[in-house]
């Protein structure tokens, strides 16, 4: 009887979900837009190049907005401000309020109750009315939403990292680096931090999408983007005055929902692979 070889059953990590799938591709064809939206509809954002209002159709598949420039090329070059704003946003967030919470964990006394005050006093406003008014305060545009956004945002982070601060520092492992002699520095940057960034990356990588919400909801009031920079929330802006031009906010709508989507779908990957009851 010839011998017959068995292969090993191929089986997929409980972790490599449908959602997750969608996500990468969803953030990876932004991604693309980003870098080549240019190229990719042959028109310019902010030329007019055909009739005002004019419906979805093979020259313009979404359309035209009040002043005759096509919607669909405004809405891939939005994704060139949205993004890269979303990515500034989450990282100074993240350098900030890590380095804080870090520092409120490990120090403990004094230190802790100054920034955790601070958490507190801020976190008590709602997030959009405390971005509305630091950004009414400084003025419209990009930047200074993005300096409103980095208040809102930065003491989640503080407060999540001062939680896993807190709860390694009581390990064994730290403990004997402390009995050894190590300094407080080496502590907490060998020892406790490396063990502190999974839950900081999966809130990230969730919270880009709202930042991105964010800013389109500061620059639909007026308080983010300036004309005519070609911006999502400003898009859905001018398309809350064309109630029957439904197209006009179409794009910028369904580009927010997919990328805020995508981002989700992401986090919520990365929570199943970091989460060793998936496993």
């Amino acid at each position: 009887m010839a011998a017959t070889t068995a292969f090993p059953r191929m089986t997929r990590p409980r972790w490599l979900t449908f959602p997750l799938l969608i996500g990468i591709l969803l953030i990876l064809f932004w991604l693309i837009a980003t870098v080549a939206a240019p190229w990719m509809t042959g028109y310019d954002p902010l030329d007019m190049v055909g009739r005002r209002l004019k419906p979805p159709s093979w020259d313009h598949l979404l359309g035209t907005d009040a002043l005759g420039r096509d919607v669909l090329t405004r809405t891939l070059h939005g994704a060139r401000h949205s993004i890269p704003i979303a990515v500034t946003v989450v990282a100074c967030a993240v350098a900030i309020g890590a380095f804080l919470g870090a520092l409120a964990g490990f120090l403990g006394g004094f230190v802790d109750t100054v920034i955790m005050r601070l958490v507190d006093v801020t976190l008590s406003f709602p997030p959009m009315l405390l971005a509305m008014a630091v950004a009414a305060s400084l003025g419209p545009g990009l930047g200074n939403a993005a300096i409103a956004m980095v208040i809102v945002w930065w003491p989640v982070y503080a407060r999540l990292m001062r939680a896993q601060v807190l709860e390694v520092r009581e390990r064994e492992h730290v403990e004997a680096a402390i009995a050894s002699g190590a300094t407080q520095t080496r502590v907490l940057t060998r020892h406790i931090l490396p063990l502190c960034w999974t839950p900081v990356l999966i809130s990230a990588t969730m919270d880009l999408g709202q930042v991105i919400l964010l800013a389109a909801s500061l620059s639909f009031i007026g308080l983010g983007a300036t004309p005519p920079t070609p911006e999502w929330g400003s898009m859905i802006s001018d398309g809350a005055s064309q109630f029957y031009s439904w197209w006009v906010a179409l794009g910028p709508g369904l580009a927010i929902l997919t990328i805020v989507l995508g981002f989700n779908f992401i986090g919520d990957g990365l929570h199943d692979y970091f989460d060793p009851r998936s496993k």
